[in-house]
Parts: structure tokens; C-alpha cells; sequence
């Protein structure tokens, strides 16, 4: 049996394989270096994702089915063929919500410096001034456990986002985000979004994540603030109402227990990018606003 099978390995090596490599041009190793680029990000991106269970099983199928090849096994061969036929369908079904986050990362271009967040034209102070002011209100709620949710917008525009709030374009201040977020206040429900350094729109609705790795305790905020970074690039900054721990989003992930100091470096390093990390930071102190 196991000569058999050798052999017949043996012969689809000297048959197909061992002749397209005799017969590969340069065009070919390119073609095979741009596959493994894009098989590699796309394992990146569905690793952690629901998506990475279901091709697991689907690799099952594949081997299977090489297997009924190897082996002449025609009934399975005849199933598993017939299932490949449909099966294009069944995966777009089955991963409609991993092609469509796929597909919005695909859109977003990574853009360096201030480009980031839109604000090219903006000199440092303006810049400083309003991240400080975002901290200061940040910790404020805090203190007070306010609830609170605030999106960066940044190559991805979040304007079907924006559509379900109350468009301000207003200043960013210290006490205009408090206000927003207070909970007796009209706009408090739901987030603001942050575009070009300025407060776009107010009790914005937005996307809960339906990753099943979050943890129970985290509510309808924090699952919120993941779920817009999942199809986004946008940086979330969160407010526990419970506790107020802070929190920040990107690229899906959740990370806790932010200081002052630590949140306003993470929003210089995410939305002006590492080569302004060494904005002036002399009025921060580690043990501020703890």
C-alpha cells in the first residue's frame, strides 16, 4: 500500500511538477512571490477571527479530496467535487463579515505624518492643544465615571457613521466634550467622532464587534469602540461608566487601563504618527491625572 501511494507521488512529481519547474520563467517566480504576499496578510487578518475555524475545516475538505485523487477513492472524488462547485457561494455566505472588513482594510492607504488624521495643514501647537484637550476631558469623565465614547477618524472615512449623529464640526475644548457626554444631555448616547482635529458629529451610532473573544464583562461602549476599529482605522478612545478605566481600540484590538500620560502618547504615536512622538510632553508627569 504505502509503495503504491510513493509511487504514485512519485509519478505526479515527474509528470506535472518537476516539469512546470523546468519550464518557469521569471514572470512565474513573480506571480508565486506576489501569491505568497497576499495568502501571507491574509492569513494575518483572519487568524484571530472567526474566519480562521471555518478554513480549517476547509482545508480538511481540500485534503480530502487530494487524497481521493492520490488514491482513486471516485465516490468521494465525485462528492467533494460537486461540493467545490457550490462551495464559492457557501464561503461568501459564511464569511460575508470578514470579506466585507477584508475589503474596507483593502481601501484604507496608510499615510505618514500629520496626513494621518487630515491635519496637514496644522501647525504643532494646534495640534498639542487639542489632543491635550481630548486627555483632560478624557480624565475628567473618568474621575466622575462618566461613559464616555470618542472615534479618530482616519484614512477611512466614517461618513455612514457620521449620518446616524448630529453633525457640530465644532472646536475641540475640554468642556464641549464633557458637556456632550453628560448623562442628562441629548447627545450623550452614542459616540463622537473626531475629524481634521475638530468635533464632526455627536451620538453617532456604530457597529458592535461580533468577535467571540470579548469578554462578558465589557459592555455595549467597549464592544462598540472594537467593533468600528474592525472595519476601520479609526483610533477609539473609551470610557467605562462602571469603573472608569480607559480604554483604547485600533485594528480590533482592546488594551485598558490607560494613564494620561500613556493615552496621550499612543493618540501622538496612532493619529500624527512616530515621527512627531517627540512633541513637547514636559507638562505631563507620569503620576498626573492617575
Amino acid at each position: 500500500m504505502f509503495s503504491n501511494m510513493f509511487l504514485s507521488l512519485s509519478d505526479i512529481w515527474k509528470n506535472n511538477v518537476w516539469i512546470h519547474i523546468k519550464n518557469m520563467h521569471i514572470n512565474d517566480i513573480i506571480d508565486i512571490l506576489l501569491l505568497s504576499v497576499i495568502l501571507y496578510f491574509a492569513y494575518r487578518f483572519i487568524r484571530d477571527k472567526r474566519a480562521g475555524k471555518l478554513l480549517i475545516g476547509l482545508g480538511v475538505v481540500v485534503a480530502i479530496l487530494v487524497f481521493s485523487y492520490i488514491f482513486k477513492l471516485n465516490s468521494i472524488k465525485f462528492i467533494f467535487q460537486n461540493f467545490f462547485q457550490v462551495g464559492l457561494i457557501a464561503l461568501i455566505i459564511l464569511f460575508q463579515p470578514e470579506l466585507r472588513a477584508a475589503l474596507e482594510k483593502v481601501g484604507n492607504t496608510p499615510l505618514s505624518g500629520i496626513k494621518r488624521l487630515g491635519g496637514e495643514g496644522m501647525d504643532q501647537a494646534n495640534i498639542m492643544e487639542a489632543i491635550d484637550a481630548v486627555c483632560d476631558s478624557v480624565f475628567d469623565m473618568s474621575r466622575s465615571k462618566t461613559g464616555a465614547l470618542i472615534v479618530f477618524e482616519r484614512s477611512t472615512k466614517l461618513g455612514d457613521f457620521t449620518k446616524s449623529g448630529v453633525i457640530l464640526n465644532a472646536h475641540i475644548s475640554r468642556r464641549l466634550i464633557g458637556n456632550l457626554f453628560f448623562n442628562k444631555a441629548p447627545l450623550h448616547d452614542g459616540a463622537v467622532i473626531i475629524r481634521d482635529y475638530r468635533i464632526y458629529a455627536a451620538s453617532c451610532m456604530l457597529p458592535l464587534t461580533n468577535s467571540e473573544e470579548v469578554v462578558s464583562s465589557l459592555g455595549t461602549r467597549h464592544r462598540a469602540a472594537i467593533g468600528i476599529s474592525e472595519v476601520s482605522d479609526a483610533v477609539v478612545v473609551v470610557v467605562s461608566e462602571e469603573t472608569g478605566i480607559v480604554s483604547v481600540a485600533m485594528n480590533g484590538t482592546l488594551k485598558r487601563n490607560y494613564k494620561r500620560l500613556t493615552l496621550k502618547q499612543t493618540l501622538l504615536n496612532s493619529l500624527v504618527g512616530p515621527n512627531y512622538k517627540n512633541l513637547n510632553t514636559d507638562g505631563d508627569s507620569p503620576n498626573k491625572n492617575k
